[in-house]
């Protein structure tokens, strides 16, 4: 399994560092499971819902919409509970629970976890993180790693490091250079289009390299900032 070869390799190089899995219902096998319990190794898993959850949830999934045909605005509450599926070869694990009601009707999520922190942190701040984590792997792909179709290994993997490196050095761009623009919460593809792909001209001689970009360039002045920024940084 990659995840037990990766484990071993982080806790080489840092040996008291805390280990949590997060993924959504795909990583709720039995093997998984009993492997981090086996390991020391914590996880926030989602987990497909299913009668008997539905049934050990009902309090909770009552008084959210209860609570949302009294108030008609979205109801969502969190509680927890202890459940062994039948593949499970071991004791309960804890169950967190959240019950969402609205105008779509009831949306109720389960997650299985080995952390102690409350309901609610569980669910919206280690679970729901994954849904970001993702959304930054898309954002490294947009750059020029969506298409990986060398019929060699070494290649694509190749494609894929420089457009690590790319996103990592934008990244950093927002961070030090954009804080406080209108491009500061934006994805790396749009500084890309936005901030970099502009018409220019590069005359290069023996003393300097000049660009002479195009004066209509709507986003001159951001470009200008950033650049003044980094160069003073």
């Amino acid at each position: 399994m990659a995840t037990a070869l990766l484990v071993k390799r982080l806790r080489q190089a840092w040996p008291k560092v805390k280990i949590v899995l997060r993924g959504d219902s795909g990583f709720c096998k039995p093997m998984i499971l009993a492997w981090c319990d086996r390991n020391q190794v914590d996880y926030v898993v989602g987990i497909a819902k299913n009668s008997r959850l539905l049934t050990l949830s009902e309090g909770t999934r009552s008084t959210a919409q209860s609570l949302y045909k009294v108030t008609g605005k979205k109801q969502r509450w969190f509680s927890e509970f202890r459940y062994a599926a039948r593949s499970w070869k071991r004791r309960k694990r804890r169950v967190v629970v959240k019950a969402e009601h609205s105008a779509q009707g009831p949306n109720p999520r389960f997650v299985v976890t080995s952390l102690p922190q409350g309901p609610d942190y569980i669910y919206s701040k280690m679970y729901c993180a994954r849904g970001d984590m993702e959304n930054r792997i898309k954002e490294q792909q947009l750059l020029f790693s969506g298409r990986t179709s060398c019929h060699k290994w070494w290649p694509n993997q190749f494609r894929l490091l420089l457009s690590g490196c790319a996103y990592t050095l934008v990244e950093r761009l927002r961070s030090l250079a954009l804080q406080g623009t209108e491009l500061a919460k934006a994805q790396v593809n749009t500084i890309r289009l936005k901030l970099f792909k502009i018409g220019g001209v590069v005359i290069r001689n023996t003393r300097r390299v000049k660009l002479m970009l195009s004066s209509a360039y709507p986003y001159k002045a951001l470009f200008v900032h950033a650049a003044t920024t980094l160069n003073s940084s």
